[in-house]
Parts: structure tokens; C-alpha cells; sequence
């Protein structure tokens, strides 16, 4: 896992999944294509980064195990792949809602409808994959993440902005106190009655608290995302504010870290193993911050969830989106060769679920400490790359985004 005129914002960006390159109207017109539709496949083509970071982390050698080139690749997709995922899911919770002027009345009421059945949807696939997998499958938390941002989806560029900032400032200290305030017994307690946790190794207080991807500190990527959409991504000098913005946030996040706690501060997870990656054991409250000192609230490590961390892995995401739409909008000949990647975008959800499958299809194990070879990971990219190549000539949508579609179709009987 952009500003368009009002008859083209209306179309497409309600399946919050961007046209095909095969659909869009870049293929219909013999006009250069405009710099909405290179907004558009510049979302896809940062949807397809991030999920190919989800294989280097889920498929690929762990970073105990790489180094060098290898290394700094294996670090980069580790937390921020799905920081950008998280990112973009706020920036397509604003396509169905209403770009630059939300939708009120009645197309409100049914956008917020759509956006809830997704949310639904998509907790129910996380929890029966969690159940069939074990793990850490983020599915579950998009699902928590969508309705606690249906209360946001009117608010301006400026007061999500204002907003996301105060989550990630003060989240990460509120997180580490309540999670030292829930103790095992309590965690126990609550588990025995929770009926998610009865059903998969994540329950609710995983989702909104103790998991890996909690909604309490997360949520600032959503809502900044949200905020990212507000945006006239066409216009150059908008583009280069918001570069400038997320390299300054990576910079003084991850500079602030080193300095107050020295060179381990931006030690990642991932080094104790795959666990961290998605295919191991969800890590719980006790695991994480209880008999963690308050200084690891100064480190910047990927999935670390301190404010260092999710400032500065926002800051690399919108880096990230912000590359990936200036350069569709400027290099045509760049976006008609990576049409087979940016096919993969418009259909992530299929690649994400469908890679999981894969893997247990074909007993292909998570990377493990020994496991140095890259080959699985650049078997499953080329995979998932040609699948979406190739359906996106005859498809509008992938498999699961054409069934996430038809699932919010009764949103229109909505008055």
C-alpha cells in the first residue's frame, strides 16, 4: 500500500484506487498528458514502492543479516514502506470524500457510507488473515485507522496539519504511559473478552494500542495524509515547499535523535529478526514499552513509534510522494516504461493479500537470520509486476479492489 478539475475528481478517485494506465484518459486523448493524470499515477507509482518495501521486509534477508548497499535498502523499507502505505491510504480517504472541497449533503453521507464499508471490509480480511497467518497483517489496523478519520474527512489542509502534528508530538509519550498502566494481567483481561482476539493473535487493544502498527500513534500518518490531499500537487511550486517540508522533517527528526541518543538511536526492529517485518509474533505492551526506560522515547527507529520516528518517517513518505508525482508529471517517456510497476499500485491491495498467499503456496519462509539471498524477494516483485502488467490491458481494477468496490456500491442507497 493530487488536484484534479471537479468532472475528473469525481470519477476514478472514488474507487480510492486510481485508474489503470490502460483506463485513464491519457490513453483516450492524443494530447499531452496534464499534470493531473501524471498526479494520479504518481500516487500509483508510490503505492508500488511501498508495497515492493513490504516484500523487502516480509521476503527479504533481515537487516542482521544485510549490509552495505543491501543494508540501506533493508533499512529504508523497514517501518517506512508502511508509513507510506498508511500515508496514502489518508490521501485516498480523501479522494472519496472530496479533494480540495469535501463533499457535503447527501454525496457526504454516502462518501463517509463508502468509507466505512471499506473500513469494515478491510478488518475483517486483516483479522481472518491474522487468524490463517499469524503475525502482523496491517489490513486490520487500515480498517481501525478509516473510522476514527470519518470525524476528519471535512477539516481544512491546515487544521489536519495542525492536528497531525499534535498526534505524533503527543501520542508517542501518552502510548508509552498507558502501556506501562497495562500490565499483563490487565492485557489478559481484556483479551478474555475481546471477540477479535478470539478469533486471531490480534485483538482490539492491539489495534488501537499495543500492536504493531497502533492507531494511537499512527494515526498522525493518516491524518497527514489527509492533509497531503489538500494540496495542489500540480503546481511546481507546491511541490517544492512540500519537499523541502519532508526533508527538513526527516533532518532535524532523525539529526534531533542522534544527538540526544547517540549512535543507536536509529536501530531498527527489524535486527532482532522478521518479527518486525510482518510474519512474526505481534509484539504486546509488555514486549515494547513497560520494561523499556523512558530515554528509547529520544530513538528514531523504524516501528519504534516515538515522535522522532513518526516525524521523520513522515518526512521520508512525503519526500517519497512528492518524487514520485513530479516525476510522472515530468518525465512521460519514465511513466510509460514503469506502466507494469505503476500497475502494481493501482492494484496494492491485490499485491499485498496476494503475496501472502504466495508465500504460503510455494512454503516460501520470511527471512530469517542466515537467509542472505535476495533471489525470492526479486522473484515476487517480478511477480506481482508482470500479474499487474498484464490484468491491468484487460481490467480496470484488480481482484480484490473490484470486489472492495462492489462491496460499497449499497453506500448509494444512502439518503
Amino acid at each position: 500500500m493530487t488536484q484534479t478539475q471537479p468532472p475528473r475528481e469525481t470519477s476514478a478517485p472514488q474507487d480510492n484506487a486510481p485508474p489503470s494506465p490502460r483506463a485513464s484518459p491519457e490513453s483516450a486523448a492524443p494530447a499531452s498528458p496534464g499534470p493531473s493524470i501524471g498526479r494520479l499515477v504518481g500516487l500509483d507509482l508510490a503505492r508500488a514502492l511501498a508495497v515492493f518495501g513490504m516484500y523487502v521486509v516480509h521476503i527479504g534477508p533481515p537487516l542482521s543479516a544485510t549490509d552495505g548497499v543491501a543494508g540501506w535498502i533493508r533499512y529504508l523499507a523497514d517501518g517506512h514502506s508502511s508509513v507510506l502505505f498508511a500515508t496514502l491510504a489518508g490521501f485516498s480517504l480523501m479522494l472519496i470524500a472530496g479533494r480540495r472541497e469535501p463533499r457535503t449533503g447527501l454525496a457526504g453521507r454516502q462518501a463517509k457510507a463508502r468509507i466505512a464499508i471499506r473500513a469494515v471490509v478491510l478488518l475483517a480480511l486483516g483479522t481472518a488473515m491474522a487468524a490463517e497467518y499469524g503475525g502482523v497483517i496491517i489490513l486490520g489496523f487500515y480498517g481501525v485507522y478509516f473510522l476514527l478519520a470519518l470525524p476528519l474527512v471535512r477539516l481544512r489542509a491546515r487544521t489536519l496539519a495542525i492536528t497531525a502534528a499534535a498526534v505524533a508530538l503527543v501520542a508517542p509519550q501518552l502510548a508509552f504511559a498507558l502501556n506501562v498502566l497495562v500490565t499483563d494481567s490487565v492485557q489478559q483481561s481484556i483479551n478474555l473478552h475481546d471477540p477479535l482476539r478470539r478469533l486471531s493473535e490480534v485483538g482490539v487493544l492491539d489495534l488501537l494500542l499495543t500492536g504493531f502498527y497502533p492507531a494511537l500513534t499512527w494515526m498522525s500518518f493518516v491524518i497527514a495524509g489527509m492533509a497531503l490531499a489538500r494540496f495542489d500537487l500540480s503546481s511546481g511550486t507546491v511541490q517544492r515547499r512540500l519537499a523541502a517540508f519532508g526533508g527538513a522533517l526527516t533532518v532535524v527528526a532523525y539529526g534531533m535523535s542522534l544527538l540526544l541518543a547517540g549512535p543507536g538511536a536509529l536501530r531498527s526492529l527489524a535486527e532482532d529478526g522478521p518479527s518486525s517485518g510482518g510474519s512474526g509474533s505481534m509484539p504486546t505492551g509488555s514486549e515494547s514499552f513497560p520494561d523499556t526506560p523512558a530515554s528509547m522515547l529520544l530513538t528514531a527507529g523504524p516501528h519504534s513509534g516515538t515522535t522522532f520516528d513518526i516525524v521523520g518517517s513522515l518526512g521520508v513518505a512525503i519526500l517519497v510522494i512528492v518524487g514520485a508525482t513530479a516525476a510522472m508529471d515530468r518525465l512521460p517517456r519514465l511513466r510509460r516504461l514503469a506502466g507494469p510497476v505503476i500497475a502494481v499500485g493501482t492494484m496494492s491491495l491485490t499485491a499485498y493479500v496476494g503475496h501472502f498467499l504466495a508465500q504460503s503456496a510455494l512454503s516460501v519462509p520470511a527471512g530469517t537470520d542466515t537467509q542472505r539471498s535476495w533471489v525470492p524477494l526479486l522473484m515476487f516483485v517480478l511477480g506481482a509486476t508482470l500479474f499487474a502488467g498484464i490484468w491491468s490491458r484487460f481490467f480496470r481494477r484488480g481482484p480484490l479492489e473490484y470486489l472492495l468496490n462492489a462491496a460499497t456500491k449499497p453506500a448509494k442507497r444512502i439518503r
